[in-house]
């Protein structure tokens, strides 16, 4: 079994930065790709970014792109989001996944979740 935590949430103000952490554990973290996904109130789970098992390759939905960054190091086992010019329409539940199979945006692709951060962005 894959443990993920989140970390690094908050309440900021449009404009803002912030840098959402997944620690790991219990299992090989390189063996995964990671992804992270959203969920504001009243809506369903939305891909934001995924990043491939090395590194190497990542992957954003279209709305993500240029203001988020998703990257990991292996030898700490974490993976992070960088979150730049937030909005209040950012503001959700923010979650990390790992999965066993492709990069890819699907909810069902990953096989672990985290418990969530909540992200709050004031106008």
């Amino acid at each position: 079994q894959l443990q993920l935590v989140e970390s690094g949430g908050g309440l900021l103000q449009a404009g803002g930065s912030l840098r959402l952490s997944c620690a790991a554990s219990g299992r090989t973290f390189s063996n995964y790709v990671m992804g992270w996904f959203r969920q504001a109130p009243g809506k369903g789970r939305d891909f934001v970014a995924a990043i491939n098992r090395s590194g190497g390759s990542t992957y954003y939905a279209d709305f993500m792109k240029d203001r988020f960054t998703i990257s990991r190091d292996n030898a700490k086992n974490t993976a992070y989001l960088h979150m730049n010019n937030l909005k209040p329409e950012d503001t959700a539940v923010y979650y990390c996944a790992a999965s066993r199979n492709g990069l890819g945006p699907r909810t069902r692709e990953y096989n672990y979740w985290g418990q969530g951060t909540q992200v709050t962005v004031s106008s």
